[in-house]
């Protein structure tokens, strides 16, 4: 079945007494017990979530016995009650992630944005990074986590890749390495968080989405071992504790390592022996825990009938499974796989041993006893503090990129360009990630600086007079918020009507600018742009510094990568 874990070696390093507790716990369980520490349940502020559950908090810890949380939404105060309470009732104190990609934003609704990993990249400058790290770890354990999903530590090679376009850090290896490293470096610096890296075995070498379908890195056995795989191999030496498998397959490896597969057999990471057990955790000598990523995506939702993939991904090799769909329905699926025999006894016991071995390293049993587990109201004062917001601006002052200013329209300032006429151009609507809505922001910061903003009503085809624009209009400014998650396999400029007047066919009528505040490879859709800046988010920081650095008052000092040319030479010009 693979190698098994050893819990007095790196990546747990556990101390006897902590062996001692694991064994000792996994010895007391019941089946219903041992099955619920497999699960890590997500809970949604104001509403259901996935699983459409109507049980409260405590009767989820008694019914199903979780052994792991995650949230999403919510204030710092909203975020600390509910992991207070949960951590109170629970049996086994619980392993509790966050997303913090970018800093303790992913953690509450009112945390810290430092800078996404495209955004780090770009900076040239690894403190960035590490200061992302330590940032989340701050502003997350204030609020009670102690696991962090990222970073993200995939290859972006494919520039159409909308997925992991802002959570990749960098396009080879090496970029990869260097700052994922400063990142974890920084998240581990001065507090106890668990290291999560995903998603194995790599996203970016294709557009799809593995929300939507079926994941495929295609890269041959030799090709990977000098990309993704020396990505994890590095990691894995340096003690990363966990990793998140991606519902993503390998193709190629996986035909290598199990000759009699064909193409109908290959199934993602989640599902794939040969991926975890073979690849994983023998080849690679991964000693921590296995996570799958989210089981409601379709890579992994649309492979098998879900009564079978929820104890197929333990026995496959993954440690603990993300997310329930229905909770009964989900945690019978995995009770009567074990009982069945799906899952063994000894698979059983190997992943509730990488479980509560992480638990045994952070003492989470110790601080329940002790009752230092609990986080307080003034633990707080941490999120937004000013020094993390000197970092925000650090970050934003070194990261805004200009792309290109080739007919040399910059700086744009209200006295020579006074009159500005804006375009806002959004993404979805409605959605888990959707746009904050940065238009009032924006206009405020120029009308403040002295311009004379009028935004441009998109929903209109028609263009008017090109003499008259030039008498009402000195410059354009095109800010493109632009943000989507899980509805489409990439997410690109949509204009708001069919030859919209938005669409920049006034780029040689007057200086037009424009700003991406998310994805970074928005030239693709707009060539004829000759002056194009990517500030990879939409905080207020940022929009003053970028407004700032049009004005000329401040020099960009961010380094664009190839891929914002997505391979087009008209691009350039």
């Amino acid at each position: 079945m693979g190698r098994l874990v050893d819990l007095r070696a790196k990546p747990y390093n556990l101390s006897e007494e902590q062996v001692q507790w694991v064994e000792d716990t996994i010895a007391g369980m019941t089946d219903e017990e041992k099955v619920g520490q497999l699960f890590t349940n997500l809970f949604h502020f104001g509403q259901d979530g996935f699983s459409g559950n109507q049980l409260s908090n405590e009767e989820i810890l008694d019914t199903y016995h979780i052994g792991g949380a995650r949230y999403h939404g919510g204030s710092k105060e909203q975020v600390q009650s509910l992991l207070n309470g949960l951590q109170t009732h629970a049996k086994i104190p619980l392993l509790v992630a966050a997303n913090c990609d970018a800093g303790g934003n992913g953690a509450s609704k009112d945390g810290t944005y430092i800078a996404s990993a495209a955004h780090a990249e770009a900076t040239g400058d690894p403190q960035v990074a590490y200061n992302v790290g330590l940032v989340s770890a701050r502003e997350a354990t204030a609020l009670g986590v102690n696991v962090n999903f990222d970073p993200a530590v995939d290859i972006l090679q494919n520039w159409r890749n909308t997925i992991v376009n802002t959570r990749a850090y960098g396009t080879n290896a090496d970029s990869v390495i260097k700052y994922t490293s400063a990142y974890l470096d920084g998240l581990t610096a001065e507090r106890d968080v668990i290291q999560c890296i995903k998603h194995f075995p790599g996203d970016g070498t294709e557009e799809r989405d593995q929300h939507l379908v079926l994941g495929v890195n295609e890269l041959n056995c030799e090709e990977w071992d000098a990309s993704f795989g020396r990505v994890y191999k590095h990691h894995i030496e340096r003690g990363v504790e966990m990793i998140m498998a991606g519902h993503i397959a390998l193709p190629e490896y996986q035909k290598r390592l199990r000759p009699d597969l064909e193409d109908k057999d290959i199934m993602p990471a989640t599902l794939a022996e040969e991926l975890i057990q073979d690849l994983l955790k023998e080849q690679l000598k991964f000693n921590g825990m296995v996570i799958t990523d989210a089981s409601h995506m379709l890579g992994m939702s649309a492979a098998m009938r879900r009564e079978d993939y929820v104890p197929g991904s333990i026995a496959a090799g993954c440690d603990m499974f993300l997310f329930f769909n229905d909770m009964d329905e989900d945690f019978n699926f995995m009770l009567n796989g074990y009982r069945k025999g799906v899952i063994t006894e000894e698979r059983m016991q190997d992943a509730l041993r990488r479980i509560l071995g992480l638990k045994a390293k952070l003492n989470l049993h110790k601080k329940k006893a002790e009752g230092t587990l609990l986080r307080s109201p003034e633990d707080l004062d941490i999120i937004g503090c000013p020094e993390h917001l000197a970092m925000r601006a650090d970050a934003a002052d070194k990261g805004i990129t200009l792309v290109k200013d080739t007919w040399n329209q910059l700086p744009i300032r209200p006295e020579t360009h006074k009159r500005i006429r804006l375009y806002y151009l959004e993404g979805e609507t409605g959605g888990i990630m959707q746009s904050s809505n940065s238009l009032d922001t924006i206009v405020a910061e120029l009308e403040g600086r002295g311009f004379e903003v009028t935004v441009n009503d998109g929903s209109s085809r028609v263009k008017g007079s090109t003499l008259k624009y030039r008498e009402e209009v000195d410059a354009a400014l095109i800010f493109a918020d632009v943000i989507g998650y899980a509805a489409e396999n990439n997410y690109r400029i949509r204009w708001r009507a069919p030859m919209s007047n938005e669409v920049p066919w006034y780029v040689c009528e007057v200086p037009t600018v424009f700003v991406s505040l998310n994805f970074t490879t928005h030239l693709h859709d707009v060539t004829m742009v000759k002056t194009f800046i990517n500030a990879y988010h939409n905080n207020p920081e940022i929009i003053k510094q970028v407004v700032d650095k049009i004005m000329g008052e401040s020099e960009f000092k961010g380094t664009p990568n190839e891929n914002v040319w997505t391979e087009k030479w008209e691009a350039k010009r």
